[in-house]
């Protein structure tokens, strides 16, 4: 059995002037992988603020995380933490005039040395690379999304379209939020991708392939290089980036956690740049 590493970045980007993305990679007991990336949005401090609650919510859940669950129970606990973040961030804002209104997207990974968890709403995505494919894990919940899979919008279209932010689900937002649950098997040589709309709205799924199949890139360059790409691309929104590799040839081992908010995010979570409304 290969070593998992896991790798993060985050940075505030080119044109925003705070970050509220928010991302967190850890090993859990029993050696169990996880990854985490929020991207905020509620105006002034609000997006940080939700982006943050959710992030700590979903850790300490998955620290209470038990290894001798079902395929069902383990897809039931994933939805339940989840919910149990969107009441932490809806309260909060419920409670306070400052924070009407805010809420995040939120992707998570939970992964063993067989096979993974993730957990969706909104905008933010995951991505598994795997023998020189990237293959998207997630559905985006954005209103230009939906408008392409009635086929109103070419994929061309939607991919510039002015409101191509605009959410149509959010953790924190509503007092229930529907969750979108997906399994994946893992195995090594796979590399898994999450990542706030800062990357994936400015840099095209050729370059993320070409990264994340260099081989003269370990995991923490190739996390540096993505975000990089999305600052030479105009770094329009803040950029969080949460990798994780199976590598085939390292004994397992390792634990804790990284979050990383900061400039360049090479520690601790991560907040991305919202904008008015359920815009993310």
């Amino acid at each position: 059995m290969g070593e998992v590493k896991s790798a993060l970045r985050s940075h505030v980007g080119r044109v925003r002037s705070v970050n509220e993305d928010y991302g967190w990679v850890g090993q859990l007991q029993g050696g169990l992988s996880a990854a985490i990336v929020a991207d905020g949005m509620g105006g002034h401090l609000a997006g940080e603020i939700a982006s943050g609650l959710a992030v700590e919510s979903l850790v300490q859940s998955l620290r209470e995380w038990r290894e001798d669950l079902s395929a069902k129970e383990s897809e039931d606990r994933m939805r339940d933490m989840i919910r149990k973040a969107n009441e932490v961030v809806f309260n909060t804002a419920s409670l306070n005039k400052r924070y009407r209104n805010m809420g995040t997207t939120v992707v998570v990974a939970l992964l063993n040395e067989k096979e993974g968890l993730i957990g969706h709403i909104g905008d933010s995505r995951a991505y598994r690379i795997r023998d020189g494919q990237l293959s998207l894990i997630t559905d985006d919940h954005t209103l230009v999304n939906e408008l392409a899979k009635m086929g109103q919008l070419t994929p061309e279209e939607a991919q510039h379209h002015p409101r191509r932010n605009v959410l149509t689900r959010a953790l924190g937002t509503e007092r229930d939020v529907a969750i979108d649950i997906r399994r994946i098997d893992w195995m090594p040589g796979d590399q898994l991708l999450l990542c706030s709309d800062g990357l994936s709205g400015m840099v095209d799924d050729d370059a993320l392939l070409s990264t994340m199949t260099d081989p003269s890139l370990d995991l923490e360059q190739k996390a540096e290089r993505l975000v990089e790409l999305a600052l030479a691309a105009g770094g329009e929104d803040n950029v969080t980036v949460a990798l994780v590799g199976y590598d085939p040839e390292e004994a397992s081992g390792g634990s804790g956690g990284n979050a990383s908010r900061g400039e360049n995010g090479r520690a601790g979570g991560v907040p991305n740049g919202g904008a008015e409304g359920m815009s993310a």
